[in-house]
């Protein structure tokens, strides 16, 4: 006994789903990114499973009830608007620096990619996946190289309670054609027998990477203890 063909359709567009989406999340899971293949791929399915239902899964009670009005739009919409609490998890904030928000982009468009194959638009589907891979794969590098993206730390220097004053730390970073963006001036409890705080100064600058030189600029003055950079 052979499926319905309804059930043929509904099968091939679930593993249309589960194909695109898995290699979505192929490319975060080799970055190891939190969300990754498995979660990718349960999001595709899962929005596609919704559209199915939507087109299909109602077709029996419309039938029998001739003034039964269905809007098929409904359950997608729900999709699309509870994907982002999915998303928010995989978002991660420590202090100033937030991380995750690509992946959270990913598994909002994934759940888009497994609405259209739901839907049967196979080729917009399968050009959304191309153009996100592409994306993931190498616009990183291009903002890199071409566009010059300043590169953003937190420089972090501890110091003797009153003893350096914080406008002087900001003047010697500031002559190094280092951007200062926020500061933060906290207890640094590491060492009981000196009174120690900590300046984070939240920094831009064009270079990938900080110069040897504020370092030395910063270790010459007195009764600064330790300088570190953290991303």
């Amino acid at each position: 006994m052979g499926l319905p063909e309804d059930a043929w359709v509904m099968t091939i567009r679930l593993f249309v789903a589960a194909v695109l989406s898995g290699v979505i999340g192929l490319e975060r899971e080799v970055k190891q990114h939190p969300a990754g293949f498995r979660t990718h791929l349960l999001v595709g399915v899962g929005a596609c499973l919704m559209m199915l239902l939507s087109i299909y899964g109602f077709q029996e009670f419309i039938e029998e009830n001739e003034n039964a009005r269905l809007d098929p739009a409904r359950l997608p919409a729900y999709v699309v608007s509870g994907i982002g609490f999915l998303g928010a998890g995989t978002i991660l904030v420590h202090g100033v620096t937030v991380k995750g928000l690509t992946t959270a982009a990913s598994i909002w468009v994934v759940a888009g990619i497994g609405l259209v194959v739901g839907n049967g638009m196979f080729f917009e589907a399968v050009l959304t996946t191309i153009i996100v891979v592409l994306s993931l794969l190498f616009l990183n590098k291009f903002e890199k190289t071409w566009i010059g993206r300043a590169s953003a730390e937190r420089l972090n220097v501890v110091v003797r309670n009153k003893a350096v004053e914080l406008s002087t730390v900001v003047n010697l970073v500031e002559k190094q054609n280092i951007e200062v963006h926020k500061i933060l001036v906290e207890d640094y409890p590491n060492h009981r027998e000196l009174d120690l705080i900590k300046y984070t100064l939240v920094v831009s600058y064009p270079e990938r990477k900080l110069t040897p030189k504020i370092y030395d600029d910063l270790y010459s003055v007195d009764y600064i203890y330790k300088v570190y950079t953290t991303d």
